[in-house]
C-alpha cells in the first residue's frame, strides 16, 4: 500500500477532517438546483451508514432527559447483518472485536465494533427454505400482513401466553454460523448447525424454525456483549435500530436471551437521523455531536426481560450454544484425522 502515499497522499487525499465539519462552502449552485436546495447550504463529511446509526441513537435521552453513559450502551444496528457499537474514552483491544478506532464515530471516543455476518438473510434463508413458505406468504399477502405477523401470530397461539413463545424450542437450537462467524470468534469458516428437526412440514414446524433462528442470533449478541463486558464495558442496554427491530419477537427475544433492556428510538431510520445531526452541527445549530445526539435522539419504546423463568431458560440454551460449537469443532477436527 505504500503506492497511496505517493506525493503527498494524492490518491486519496492527505487532509483528514472529523464528523461533523463543514466541507467547502456547503452545496454548490448546481447540486442546490438538482436538489431543490439553497446553494450554501452546510455539508457535513459523511460517515457510513452503522456509524449513522449508532449517532442516530446511542445518545438517546428518555422523558427526563437524562444523558447516555456509553460504558453502559451498545448500538445494535440489525438488517441483512448486523453491527453491534460501543464507545469508550479509553481504548479497549477485545479479541474477536474489530477496533477500537479513534474518533470513528465521535471526535475523542474509542469505538468497538461487533457484528454478526448474517441475521435478517439467515431468518429469510429459513423460512424460505421451509415447504410452507409460499402458502404463508400468500396468506399475508390476503390479509395485508407481512410473513413474519404470520409467523409470530402462528407462535402466539402455539404458546398461549406471549411470555411463553421462547419455551416453544426447549428441544430445538441453531448454531447460526451459516455465513461463518464475524465476532467474537472470528472464523469465517464456520458453519450452521440445527438441532430437533423432524418429519414435519406444518406451518407450526416453520414458525418454530424461524424462532429458533431469532433465538440463535439472540444469543450470538449475548456472546458478544458478554466478550465487550469482560474487557471494561459494563453494558446493560441495546439502542436498537434496523428493520430486524420492527419485529417484537425479535426485540423480546434478544432483551430475554441477553438480559439487557431494549431501547427502540421515537425516530426508526437511525441511519438519517445521525445524518441530520452531523447537518445540523457542520450548519452551526449545535456545536458538538453530543450536543446534537442529546438533543435530536428521544427514546420511544422500552423492552425489558419477562421473567426469571425465562432467563434460567436462556442460560441454559446458551450453555447449549456454546456446546454446540464445541461439538461442532470436535467433528470438524475428527473428520481432518486429528487427535481429540
Amino acid at each position: 500500500l505504500e503506492d497511496l502515499l505517493e506525493n503527498n497522499a494524492a490518491k486519496i487525499g492527505s487532509e483528514v477532517k472529523t464528523m461533523g465539519e463543514p466541507l467547502g462552502h456547503g452545496l454548490t449552485q448546481r447540486a442546490a438546483a438538482e436538489m431543490g436546495l439553497m446553494a450554501g447550504t452546510a455539508v457535513s463529511v459523511s460517515i457510513i451508514d452503522a456509524h449513522a446509526g449508532s449517532l442516530g441513537i446511542l445518545g438517546a435521552s428518555g422523558a427526563s432527559g437524562e444523558s447516555a453513559d456509553f460504558d453502559n450502551r451498545i448500538a445494535l444496528i440489525g438488517g441483512t447483518s448486523t453491527a453491534h457499537m460501543a464507545m469508550s474514552r479509553s481504548a479497549r483491544y477485545i479479541g474477536g472485536i474489530w477496533g477500537p478506532y479513534y474518533s470513528a464515530i465521535l471526535p475523542d471516543y474509542w469505538l468497538n465494533e461487533g457484528g454478526q455476518s448474517t441475521t435478517g438473510a439467515l431468518i429469510d434463508h429459513v423460512i424460505q427454505s421451509h415447504p410452507c413458505y409460499q402458502d404463508l406468504l400468500k396468506q399475508g399477502k390476503d390479509s395485508g400482513k407481512t410473513i413474519y405477523e404470520v409467523l409470530n401470530a402462528i407462535l402466539r397461539k402455539m404458546a398461549g401466553e406471549p411470555e411463553d413463545i421462547a419455551f416453544l424450542t426447549k428441544d430445538i437450537h441453531m448454531l447460526p454460523y451459516f455465513h461463518g462467524n464475524r465476532s467474537p470468534r472470528a472464523n469465517p469458516t464456520l458453519t450452521g448447525t440445527l438441532t430437533g428437526l423432524k418429519l414435519s412440514r406444518t406451518p407450526e414446524d416453520m414458525a418454530l424454525h424461524y424462532l429458533a433462528t431469532i433465538q440463535a442470533l439472540a444469543l450470538g449478541t449475548r456472546h458478544i456483549i458478554e466478550t465487550m463486558n469482560q474487557s471494561g464495558y459494563r453494558i446493560d442496554t441495546m439502542m436498537a435500530s434496523g428493520g430486524g427491530t420492527k419485529n417484537p419477537v425479535f426485540v423480546q427475544e434478544h432483551s430475554n436471551a441477553t438480559g439487557c433492556a431494549m431501547l427502540l428510538p421515537e425516530e426508526s431510520e437511525a441511519m438519517l437521523l445521525g445524518s441530520a445531526m452531523m447537518g445540523t452541527v457542520a450548519a452551526g445549530a449545535y456545536d458538538s455531536l453530543p450536543e446534537a445526539m442529546a438533543a435530536m435522539s428521544r427514546i420511544g419504546k422500552t423492552v425489558t426481560p419477562q421473567t426469571n423463568k425465562i432467563k434460567e431458560y436462556y442460560d441454559r440454551k446458551y450453555r447449549v450454544f456454546h456446546e454446540m460449537y464445541h461439538d461442532s469443532m470436535k467433528y470438524r477436527r475428527l473428520m481432518q484425522g486429528e487427535n481429540e
